[in-house]
């Protein structure tokens, strides 16, 4: 079988003078030194490599657009549009995990703030002290649960605005200590345009004992109108 060879051929050679001839590999000595190109291709052009068709799993986007196929365009898209797809419902789940963290962590209107804030005030009382023990650091909880390992326990709060525009906040939880369990009731407002909230009141109620109010806007007390004082004396009307 005569297989044909293209050659580039040589400048020694003859036949570079009038161009690139097809030559039979036996019809030109100088030419066989040179670097030979086997073809099958009678046009005398090299043969296109082939390339796996694009698919939804494994187009990577080497190959140019121009250069798909119609059943392979759709397929890039399809996974562009996928691609898409993620990155977007990632970017929401951050998002939406920022704002929670911010909403019920962070910001001074969340219900941890307002617990947080209270405990401490209840940690530092030495009334509270007195009357759950202080023999160990009191533990403040939320609701009890059938689980008595459970840490997160929830804690039973409520928020509203009345007519006048105030925003209220009231929570209670269950605090603790070395000898005795108590209630602890909190209530806050804050006014319009304000940005701090403000307590109505705190108190904390234990089986037996009268209640203790840590912070109590309603008590104003009075004063007794009723004596005169004259000359270091006081004088009953």
């Amino acid at each position: 079988m005569n297989v044909k060879i293209l050659v580039l051929a040589s400048p020694r050679c003859p036949a570079f003078r009038v161009g690139l001839y097809r030559l039979t590999y036996s019809q030109c000595r100088v030419c066989r030194n040179s670097r030979a190109y086997p073809t099958h291709d009678l046009s005398g052009r090299l043969p296109t490599p082939s390339r796996k068709q694009v698919t939804v799993t494994n187009d990577d986007g080497r190959v140019h657009w121009k250069e798909l196929s119609v059943k392979e365009k759709v397929a890039r898209t399809t996974q562009q549009t996928f691609n898409f797809g993620i990155i977007l419902t990632g970017l929401l789940m951050t998002g939406g995990c920022g704002y929670f963290l911010y909403t019920e962590v962070i910001s001074t209107d969340s219900k941890t703030v307002q617990f947080n804030r209270a405990v401490d005030r209840i940690r530092s009382d030495s009334r509270v002290k007195e009357a759950l023990g202080s023999d160990h650091k009191i533990r403040a909880f939320g609701e009890p649960t059938w689980n008595r390992w459970a840490r997160a326990r929830p804690i039973a709060s409520n928020r509203y605005k009345d007519s006048q525009g105030t925003e209220h906040f009231t929570m209670h939880f269950n605090a603790e200590g070395s000898s005795r369990r108590g209630i602890v009731n909190l209530h806050t407002f804050k006014a319009p345009g304000k940005a701090e909230w403000e307590y109505k009141f705190l108190a904390l109620d234990v089986e037996g004992q009268p209640r203790i109010y840590l912070e109590n806007s309603d008590f104003t007390p009075r004063k007794d109108t009723s004596r005169v004082n004259f000359l270091g004396m006081q004088l009953r009307k």
